[in-house]
C-alpha cells in the first residue's frame, strides 16, 4: 500500500473515535462534584458593574476543547428556565447563556436594573452539560 494512502487511512481511523465521542453519552459527572457561586449571593441587591465568581468541588475547572478528567468549565446562565436546557446538545451561546471557555472562574458585568435569575452550569469539552448537569442553586439578584 502506498505511505499517502496508509497515512489517510491512519488520519481517518484517527477521527474515528473524535467523531464518535461527539454522539455519545455525555461525560459523567464525578461522584458529589458542586458548582455553586461565591458571589453575589442569592437575595443580594448590587451596583453595577456586578463581579460574579464561580466555585467547584470535586471537579476541576479546563478551557473548553481540552478533554481531561473530571473537568469542565463554567456557563453563566441569565434569567433562563432550566426546563428550556438541552442537556444533549451544546449550549447555546448568547446574552442569556455566557461562555467562559477559556477556564474563567469569575466575571464583572454590566447588567439592566432589575431583579434577575442567575445560574451556573458547567459544560464538558463540548459545552454539553455532564450527567447528572452540574448546576448550582438558582440566584436571585436585584441589580439598581
Amino acid at each position: 500500500m502506498p505511505r499517502t494512502v496508509s497515512f489517510f487511512i491512519a488520519l481517518g481511523l484517527l477521527a474515528v473515535p473524535v467523531a464518535a465521542t461527539a454522539q455519545e453519552a455525555r461525560t459523567p459527572a464525578p461522584e458529589g462534584a458542586v458548582v455553586y457561586f461565591v458571589a453575589p449571593q442569592d437575595g443580594d441587591t448590587v451596583s453595577n458593574p456586578v463581579t460574579f465568581l464561580f466555585g467547584t468541588r470535586g471537579i476541576g475547572v479546563a478551557p473548553a476543547g481540552v478533554e481531561w478528567p473530571a473537568t469542565g468549565h463554567h456557563h453563566l446562565l441569565i434569567n433562563v428556565d432550566p426546563d428550556t436546557i438541552d442537556f444533549d446538545a451544546p449550549l447555546p451561546a448568547d446574552d442569556q447563556h455566557v461562555h467562559f471557555g477559556g477556564g474563567q472562574t469569575e466575571v464583572t458585568l454590566d447588567l439592566p436594573a432589575g431583579t434577575h435569575q442567575f445560574m451556573l452550569l458547567l459544560g464538558d469539552h463540548f459545552h454539553i452539560a455532564h450527567e447528572p448537569p452540574l448546576m448550582s442553586e438558582i440566584i436571585t439578584v436585584t441589580i439598581e
